[in-house]
Parts: C-alpha cells; structure tokens; sequence
C-alpha cells in the first residue's frame, strides 16, 4: 500500500500526528505495535501549551472533561508519610496566589492532569471520526530503506505473523524509547542514560483524608531511618484514591515486580496509616535517562517524543513535548506534500525542535537533583537510625537557633522546587530562534524576570503568539483562536488596508492561503481590554504574520513594507529564490 505519510507509533505523539494530519486532510497510516493504546496511566501532566494545541485541534473540550482541573493540583506536598508530620508545602502549576495571574494572563488553556491510559482513547477516537487516517493496532514495524522518493517499511501483523509492505513519501517515528525507526534511519542519542532505576507501581488506595485539605499531583515522602537519596514519590491520577508510586532502587539492588509483597511494604509505610487499603494494579520497572538526539531526521524519516528526547518526569515535559513536536512537524509536511512548499521547510523541524529538547532535558535532570536539598534541610544523613531523624522532624518547630538555621535551609531547597512545579518560561516560553521564520531586525527581547520561571509574551518572529482576550461579535475569543487550523494567519489593525491586498498576492503567488484579520477596527475584532494593542510590539497598521502552529512567522511595524509579503512567505515556505513564486 501506498500512503502520504506513515507514523510508526500509537502514543501521544504518533495520535497528535494522526490527529493534525486528519485536521489538515493529509491521507496517512499508523501503525502500533501494541493491541492497544496505553494500558497504563505513565504521563499524565498537560501543560498550557499541550492545551493551546489540543484546543487548535479540537479536543481540549473532551480533554478537560476529563482530566483532574488545575485546582486539585494546588500545592506539592513534602511529607514524612501521609499519616505524619508534614514538612514543607508550595504552591504548585500556577495556583499560587502570586502566579495565578501570570497563567490565566498568558493562556486561553488551563493545566490540568491526565494520565495517559485516558488522553490516548480520546486522541484515538477523535482521528478515527475524521475518516482521514487509518489507525492499525498491533502492528509491528520492522525495517525500512528509504530512496530519493519515499521510504519503504516493512511491517508485521502480530497476530498473524504476516509480513507487508507500506510506501510512503515520509515516515514519521514516534515508536519512544529505544525506537526502532531511530536506529534504522541511522539517527543516535548522546547523554547520560541509567541515572536511575525506578519502578512505577500503579495501585488503588483511599488517602482522601489526608489529600482533600492539600490537593496535589506530588506527594514526596522522607519516612525517618531511610538514607537521604530514598524519595518516596506518589503521583495522584484519579484523586484521591488512584495513584502511581515511585519506587527508586539501587544499581545493584535486585527487584522482582512479580514480588507485589516487597512494594506493598514500602507503600504502606509512606502512607504510615495500617487501615488504609491497598491494591495493586501493575508494577512496571525502568529506568531513567537524560539525552538528546543530535539530529532528529534523516532524510525522508523525521522522529519525535521520546524517540528524540528522554529526560527525569520531573517537570512532566515528555508528554507534552512530544506533542509539540508532532504539532511542529505537520503542518510543514502538509505544506510539503500539497507542493506549495520546499522540502527545505522540513529542515526546520530539527533547527527549532532540537534546541528546546536540549532546554527541557537539562531542566528536568537540574529538578530531579534540586529534590536532594529538602533532606539535607532537614539534616537527614545517610548513617541516622529512624529515631535520630524523627527526632529532627519533631525538633523543627523548636524556639532554638539550630531549629531556625534548619526552618530557613528548608524554605530555600522548597523554595526552589518552583523551578519544578511553576518553571511557566520553560512551558510555554521558548523561542524558535533559526528556522521558519524572517527576521524583522530587531533584537531579541530582553527579560528582567527568571525566563525559566516566567513566560515574557512576545511577537518577536520565533515566539509563541501572545494571547490576548478578542470578541467576535458577541463571542470571546483568544488570539491563538484567531490563528492556527492549518493557516497562515496576518493579524493587523485601523490603517492595515494595504495588507489585504498583499496577503492577496501573497496567496496567489504561493498557493498558500493566507489570512487576514483585523484587530480594534470597526469591522474587525474587538480588543475589549486593550490586551492585543499592549502586546503587539507594531503600530495599528503594522503586521504580525503567524505560522499554523501559533509562532509568529514575521512582523512588520508598519503597513508601508506591505509588498514584500509576498517575498516573507515564499521565503518561510523554503523557496529563498524566484523559483517560490507563481
């Protein structure tokens, strides 16, 4: 068989591909090597970003139904166990009284918590209704050779054993960890892997008595007698009786996830209270890694997610990074297979998608180190016997200088575990500074405040649109709806007549549709509160062009450069010479 584009991979990033290529009409196969889609919660954070592409996609309604909202996710919890003393707290995803304003300010999307055995149907369903692509489970790809005109994959039915063939002009590897597609298009990893074991043990347990008052995606333990390295790690996923635990162990230390006795004890020791029940429902072991892919393609064969980036949850960007890979990467493709743009466009996946790869990574493994100074707060060392450290903890509220010195030591290792759990720069925040887009001369913004912990919203080419409040009509609408669902979109404003002529010729030259529309004029949008003229960085008749994906393409000051849109897009679209224009 014979199809435009082949994605190797059923998870998040494989469905957000199928999904984006079913809204822009790209005929395509997926392929799975699993019955089914995730059987078990693994990810489960949807960050503001993750939400935005939901939305331009037209599943976060479905998403947000189903999820645990942003308010149950509050605080993140350090505690002895859940039944004992508590030891520190922060405000947690935006919901601090100091933060909450900067996320409701910058997204029309909201956090939320979703693990992934319950994103998967919905992104799953909603692909298979658009009647585009063709979703095939239990489908294992094998090999493939690829040519100047397409790629050749061979895959196997696992049912059947039956080997076939699929021809496609691009293949898409979202197979994860240890993929397959990565090694066959010759593409490697470089950092540091094994930094860890864990097992993640999925089990049921009723600890709403000691969660309702403190409503958390985290709850870390310290129970007294274990060394300081002995996380206890319990991730909510239906609150507040569905839960995964983190089960850290040795590199030398045998583990048996058959044993269900062995990680029960440590359960029920965390929780500190015998009353409480506990199943278990799946115990999965694995281990921690903390690399980047040097090159995400080659050749006809793009990979994305964990194929091309794993790093500690902590942070909880793999998910959600692999969504905006995938999100990144299809419209390019799209534009590519209907032959309006270069391949050259799909050079950009890599140029913008590896840099922030390369940030999250070192943000989630700069956390998971960041977690070993609340221990060494509390003075917890590796010799204390479980008397000697509960002591501490009792001894914390004590009117005693040392008790002082060790209160003000564990503010700061809390304090800066917002670089975990409120990093909003790193979520939302980064910028595409080579690829898709053209310059307009200036200089990238300056940031007074910590760009990993706070999102500077920009129409610098490269960054994210801004999102500012709009009303169609009588309809509130953001500026991200404005924009996205497969278009170029040129936002303008009184004055910006001459744009809608050269968005015409732009179109015409191209083939590429480009939108206009006009923002705080009488017969365009309404800019109720002023937000869109605060933030668009040029003037009423000025320009600010805006890629499918929601990054800016281009901007213009003022409507006196109106001509060269013409030139910008055919530029953008991979064709740097006359031979891009009609």
């Amino acid at each position: 068989m014979h199809v435009p584009v082949l994605i190797v991979g059923n998870g998040p990033a494989g469905l957000t591909a199928s999904l984006a290529l079913s809204r822009y009409g790209i005929r395509h196969l997926v392929v799975g090597k699993y019955e089914t889609s995730a059987n078990t919660p693994r990810a489960h954070l949807l960050n503001q970003r993750t939400g935005e592409i939901l939305r331009d996609l037209g599943v976060e309604d479905a998403v947000l139904e189903a999820a645990t909202p942003s308010p149950l996710l509050a605080n993140h919890v350090f505690m002895s166990t859940f039944a004992g003393p508590e030891v520190s707290r922060l405000d947690a995803y935006g919901n601090g009284p100091d933060r909450i304003g900067d996320y409701r300010a910058a997204s029309p999307s909201q956090m939320c918590n979703l693990p992934q055995h319950l994103l998967e149907p919905i992104l799953v369903r909603e692909a298979e209704r658009a009647h585009v692509g063709e979703l095939r489970f239990g489908q294992e790809f094998l090999r493939m050779t690829q040519d100047a005109d397409g790629v050749t994959a061979v895959i196997a039915d696992r049912r059947t054993g039956q080997e076939y063939e699929v021809r496609c002009d691009y293949l898409i590897g979202a197979d994860g960890a240890n993929s397959r597609v990565m090694e066959q298009a010759g593409l490697t990893l470089a950092g540091q892997t094994g930094l860890a074991r864990v097992a993640s043990i999925w089990f049921e347990a009723d600890l709403s008595r000691y969660c309702e008052d403190r409503p958390a995606i985290l709850y870390m333990g310290a129970v007294p007698g274990n060394p300081p390295e002995d996380g206890r790690v319990f991730v909510s996923i239906r609150p507040w009786n569905e839960w995964v635990y983190l089960r850290f162990f040795g590199p030398d230390e045998e583990f048996d996830p058959d044993d269900h006795e062995e990680v029960l004890g440590h359960i029920r020791e965390s929780i500190g209270d015998p009353s409480v029940n506990v199943t278990i429902k799946h115990v999965s072991p694995w281990e921690v890694n903390a690399v980047v892919a040097p090159r995400y393609a080659s050749g006809r064969v793009f990979c994305v997610g964990d194929a091309v980036h794993q790093m500690p949850p902590t942070n909880g960007l793999g998910l959600n990074s692999a969504v905006a890979d995938a999100f990144n990467l299809c419209w390019k493709l799209r534009l590519v297979l209907e032959g309006t743009a270069g391949p050259e466009l799909l050079d950009t996946y890599q140029s913008e998608r590896l840099p922030v790869g390369g940030q999250i990574v070192d943000r989630a493994v700069r956390s998971m180190l960041d977690f070993l100074a609340i221990p060494a707060a509390l003075g917890f060392t590796a010799e204390q016997s479980a008397a000697e450290q509960s002591a501490l903890l009792r001894g914390l509220a004590d009117d005693t200088p040392e008790a002082a010195e060790r209160r003000t030591a564990l503010a700061a290792a809390t304090d800066q575990i917002n670089y975990q759990v409120n990093a909003h720069g790193v979520e939302i925040g980064y910028r595409y500074r080579s690829g898709a887009r053209v310059d307009d001369g200036t200089p990238e913004p300056s940031q007074d405040t910590d760009p990993e912990l706070y999102y500077q919203p920009t129409t610098w080419p490269g960054a994210r649109l801004p999102h500012a409040w709009l009303e169609d009509g009588r309809r509130r609408v953001s500026t991200l709806d404005v924009v996205g669902r497969g278009r170029f979109v040129l936002l303008t404003g009184r004055g910006g007549e001459a744009w809608h002529d050269a968005a015409s010729e732009a179109t015409r030259s191209t083939g590429v549709t480009v939108t206009v529309r006009t923002i705080g004029a009488a017969e365009g949008l309404r800019d109720p509160y002023g937000t869109w003229e605060r933030l668009r960085e040029v003037d009423s008749d000025g320009c600010v062009l805006v890629r499918p994906d929601g990054h800016v393409a281009w901007r213009a000051q003022t409507s006196e450069v109106a001509t060269e849109l013409p030139k910008v897009l055919a530029r953008l679209l991979g064709a740097t010479s006359e031979r891009g224009l009609r």
